[in-house]
């Protein structure tokens, strides 16, 4: 069993390969607009009953026999029912991930410039946030922590989180990891009516203002079509890795790290960069090894064969890089002898992870940095979640007499070659002038 594609820099046809690989589509879009909108339309007319009641259609629940929010008490009896090590470890992760977003939060700014006008910037944070937490057979507490600890960091005072909890389940870490996250409000609701519950408000739901979090195509598509009214954190596909390696590896260490996206999805892309045939071969082999262990390797399997790739080049640190980029990958591994030197000519990849003993799971879970990453080449202009999606920046300008005086009659020349005269007269009678342009109709 080998990978879908593998491709040699040297051979005639590489080129053609590699924009084949490069286009590959992953994922077909489920046709799911109309009844996403007709959801959210039942949401908004029929506020709380319209929750309820596909409530108990998708998640076999009925929540007029449970409260929809989850009680404080529930939380505390979830976290005392995970593993002490696993509790302290997700404390640990969570401490991490607060620190290392605490150095993302913008300074405010304010200066004087040369004709003696104050400008300036201020950050502030949105009053509410909304994250959305997978159910049913996902659990992905380090998820909670990732898209919870930037809003709470960014300074926003209200974090609901909804989660829908099939047959009135809801994983115990999943709570748990919202305890730590500093998650205000847990609703058991999920799926396009969660999405427009946060979005438009019910009477148990208050609305927020940013909504963040993975979920199915439903809730991508509803996403989609509230952004506008509330903002969203990104329109994320399949997970996928690129691993960049010479041949000094372990043809094992780089076959666990390929694999460590593969198992995400039938449809995630592992791909590997190396200089090395025989390094190449040894890591497939490793591949086929490993997948007789793991307990998703079905999964791993269906990715690796349909969408994993094997890239072989004459010189890493002369054709990688432009590989690289043309990729844009998610997650860029780089373990080869000097990862900082290929690294200063990567321009897009949503984390990049330096040397040989950084794999890419660390950054999922303890690092620090968020792994909601840019997928399907948006890290050519797309960044990953951070505090900066839960700010938002206002301008300051301040003008005495003095200074509107200096730049206030290019203003009114502008205005008036724009035919706005209002504009130009709202400066004019400040400065006593008449404006420009102006005549009996002006």
């Amino acid at each position: 069993m080998t990978c879908k594609m593998i491709l040699n820099s040297a051979d005639t046809d590489f080129s053609d390969r590699f924009v084949a690989l490069q286009s590959m589509k992953r994922e077909q879009d489920a046709d799911v607009h109309a009844d996403v909108s007709a959801i959210i339309d039942a949401v908004r007319t029929d506020g709380d009953d319209a929750l309820v009641a596909y409530t108990k259609k998708f998640d076999r629940l009925d929540l007029k026999q449970t409260d929809m929010r989850v009680s404080a008490a529930e939380i505390d009896a979830a976290e005392a029912a995970c593993a002490p090590e696993t509790r302290a470890a997700l404390e640990n992760a969570a401490a991490r991930i607060a620190d290392y977003h605490a150095r993302q939060k913008p300074e405010d700014s304010r200066f004087t410039d040369a004709v003696g006008v104050e400008l300036g910037h201020r950050w502030t944070p949105v009053d509410a946030a909304g994250l959305y937490v997978p159910g049913g057979l996902a659990n992905y507490p380090s998820s909670v922590l990732m898209n919870a600890i930037p809003a709470r960091v960014a300074g926003v005072t209200r974090v609901a989180m909804v989660v829908p909890a099939p047959g009135g389940v809801i994983n115990p870490l999943v709570l748990a990891a919202a305890k730590y996250a500093g998650v205000n409000e847990i609703f058991r609701i999920g799926g396009a009516q969660a999405i427009a519950a946060l979005a438009y408000g019910t009477a148990t739901v208050a609305p927020v203002d940013v909504i963040v979090g993975p979920g199915n195509a439903y809730v991508a598509a509803a996403k989609k079509q509230v952004f506008g009214h509330v903002g969203i954190d990104m329109m994320a596909g399949p997970s996928e890795i690129l691993v960049v390696a010479d041949a000094d590896n372990d043809p094992a260490w780089i076959a666990a790290d390929l694999m460590s996206q593969a198992e995400h999805d039938d449809v995630a892309q592992s791909v590997l960069i190396c200089d090395n045939a025989e390094f190449a071969d040894a890591v497939i082999a490793a591949v086929d090894v490993l997948l007789n262990d793991l307990p998703r390797a079905d999964i791993a399997r269906r990715s690796w064969e349909n969408f994993g790739a094997v890239i072989i080049v004459k010189d890493l640190m002369t054709q990688a890089a432009n590989l690289v980029n043309a990729l844009a990958p998610e997650h860029l591994e780089l373990a080869v002898e000097d990862p900082e030197a290929l690294a200063r000519d990567i321009r897009h990849a949503g984390a990049i992870f330096l040397g040989r003993y950084t794999p890419e799971a660390v950054g999922d879970y303890i690092a620090g940095p968020n792994h909601v990453l840019p997928t399907a080449r948006a890290s050519r202009y797309a960044s990953g979640l951070s505090v900066l999606d839960f700010m938002k920046r206002s301008s300051l300008v301040r003008c005495d007499a003095a200074s509107l005086a200096e730049i206030g009659p290019d203003a009114m020349r502008l205005a008036d070659e724009e035919g706005l005269h209002a504009h130009g007269r709202s400066i004019s009678i400040r400065l006593n002038q008449r404006p420009a342009g102006s005549g009996k109709n002006g």
